[in-house]
């Protein structure tokens, strides 16, 4: 029977920890819980200025992206540094392909930006499509897109750009701005 107490009374101490040692973790999380939130949303805050920067250096890119491509318009002998043609392409038309490249990189760069939406998007192709310079270009490029990586945002606009016009050239009717389904998001 002593033996029995002595079990009884030697877990009802470590029962009585445990309460303790639980109680002690439980009132050591609430006084830690503002410090848990103030990381949390120091994290949150570091995580939008990091998102902002990645905006801010797109954009500067971009610019400079319009820069370089403005100097080639300007000048033939810089054109000539970006004559991915082959010497295929008369230089009035080298220029002409720099500033559909522009347009559609510019496109691009308000899509990924959060600017534009890939409806909108599809509907800037469509128009774009229209024109028969911008045409040319998307044919002499085809091998450059066949370049870039198949899950990147520009290889998937590039073939949503690629099957619209496949479906502008196959159809009969003149209502262009009717062609193709617009892609949700």
């Amino acid at each position: 029977m002593a033996t029995q107490s002595f079990g009884l009374r030697r877990l009802s101490a470590v029962a009585s920890a445990g309460v303790g040692l639980a109680a002690g973790a439980a009132v050591a999380l609430t006084a830690q819980r503002p410090a848990l939130k103030a990381l949390r949303t120091r994290i949150e805050h570091l995580e939008q200025a990091a998102h902002t920067q990645r905006q801010t250096n797109f954009a500067h890119q971009q610019r400079l992206h319009w820069e370089l491509l403005s100097k080639a318009m300007d000048d033939p002998d810089l054109a000539e540094v970006l004559d991915a043609y082959n010497g295929t392409v008369p230089p009035r038309k080298q220029r002409q392909f720099l500033f559909a490249n522009a347009l559609y990189t510019n496109a691009l760069c308000y899509y990924r930006m959060g600017n534009m939406t890939r409806e909108e998007f599809f509907g800037f192709a469509r128009s774009m499509l229209q024109i028969p310079i911008f045409r040319e270009y998307w044919y002499a490029t085809r091998p450059h897109r066949a370049t870039l990586i198949d899950t990147s945002d520009e290889a998937r606009l590039g073939r949503m750009v690629d099957n619209l016009l496949v479906q502008l050239e196959e159809t009969d009717i003149d209502e262009w701005w009717v062609v193709g389904e617009p892609p949700s998001e």
